[in-house]
């Protein structure tokens, strides 16, 4: 079976992150959307939050499952027999970033990251973007599945 898992924090998911889930989940069996949980960072919206944006947004795939994890990557893809990461690059600068982690990934395990490059209408969108906007009263709604409620 080929298993990935698409790691990040989703706050909140954005139409980026929509867009590699959508066209990463015809790559593999499984595709698992991992919210990473990092007790130093502070969030926007909580864990329980993140996690239903997710969980109803693709509620009608059955090839995606939504979790959270902590600790290292690597180590939460050998827990549940994943063989790859799906990571999105928007642009040069994220791949220099994500090009040294899956270095480290694969130094550590055998596990194998494959990128996706975001379509071009989407490689804007961030969720730093979207909490900004958010923070400052303005219209994220065409930034975000409908499924991201601000209350």
């Amino acid at each position: 079976m080929r298993r990935a898992i698409f790691p990040g924090s989703f706050d909140p998911l954005t139409l980026g992150h929509n867009d590699i889930i959508k066209r990463g989940v015809t790559l593999f069996d499984e595709l698992i959307i991992a919210i990473g949980v990092n007790a130093d960072k502070k969030y926007m919206f909580s864990l329980e939050e993140r996690k239903k944006f997710i969980t109803e947004a693709y509620k009608d795939e059955p090839k995606i499952k939504v979790t959270t994890y902590e600790g290292l990557t690597v180590h939460f893809c050998k827990e549940i027999k994943a063989n790859f990461i799906l990571r999105g690059l928007r642009n040069p600068a994220d791949f220099e970033f994500e090009k040294a982690i899956a270095h480290t990934n694969r130094s550590l395990s055998e596990i194998e990251t494959v990128f996706l490059l975001t379509s071009s209408g989407k490689s804007y969108i961030s969720s730093s973007i979207v909490r900004d906007v958010i923070r400052n009263g303005g219209d994220y709604t065409g930034l975000v599945p409908n499924t991201v409620k601000v209350k």
